[in-house]
């Protein structure tokens, strides 16, 4: 399976304010693991920076006035080539970073994307109710290094390459990039060189649960808001 983790850097927060796309990062993941394969690209906006914007990602209207337009072939269609068909992962990325870049997309006369959409704050949301959700959040939950974000600050590749960690973590850590039906192959009866690995041994001792008190409550108030067939009601 091939997705896409993508982030956006912008002027401000909406395309019909007149605010426009001023860097896009993604990463590729293959079976759930980073494959290493990146796209980055700088945007001249063809406006000024509002000082707001600045301040989160440091991008002045100097240094973006002799970078591509965003129709240019070395941004968007190129963009739109690397992405190709894969599904995409953004965070909050219904309703900012997809929006924006289809918004992007139309006043540069190309084709909308069709590709489904994975957000990972609505997933940190459903796993942590109640708890923050913001990228530095959930790095912090897992335990991912943000020592170059608070270095450099918010950059388009380098919070793609963060967000893929934070995804990967959220949909099951170390089981990323597992390939059953690859492993189905290597178990071939008739080729005994072309055997399967060994099964995955189990921790000796279970580790420590990182919820905290505040987040088990939220849980349970949540979970009784469910009604008596809820799922969790049954798994509890």
């Amino acid at each position: 399976m091939r997705q896409v983790v993508f982030d956006l850097e912008t002027t401000g927060f909406k395309f019909s304010e007149g605010h426009r796309i001023v860097e896009i990062g993604a990463v590729e993941l293959i079976n759930g693991a980073v494959s290493g394969q990146n796209f980055h690209s700088y945007v001249n906006p063809k406006r000024n920076m509002p000082e707001g914007a600045f301040r989160v990602h440091g991008l002045s209207e100097a240094f973006l006035r002799d970078k591509p337009c965003f129709a240019e072939p070395s941004v968007a269609p190129a963009f739109l080539a690397f992405v190709g068909a894969a599904e995409l992962i953004a965070h909050n990325g219904v309703f900012f970073d997809l929006p924006f870049m289809q918004a992007e997309l139309k006043a540069a006369g190309l084709e909308p994307m069709q590709n489904k959409i994975v957000d990972t704050l609505h997933l940190a949301r459903r796993k942590f109710p109640g708890a923050p959700a913001s990228l530095d959040a959930l790095c912090g939950r897992f335990g991912i290094n943000t020592k170059e974000r608070e270095r450099d600050g918010h950059g388009a590749l380098l919070d793609s390459r963060l967000l893929a960690e934070v995804y990967i973590e959220l949909t099951g850590g170390a089981q990323a990039g597992l390939n059953f039906i690859g492993a189905e192959k290597l178990s071939d009866p008739g080729n005994p060189s072309r055997s399967a690995k060994s099964p995955v041994k189990q921790r000796a001792r279970p580790l420590a649960s990182r919820v905290s008190d505040a987040e088990e409550n939220a849980h349970k108030a949540f979970v009784a808001e469910l009604g008596e067939e809820a799922l969790w009601r049954r798994m509890t």
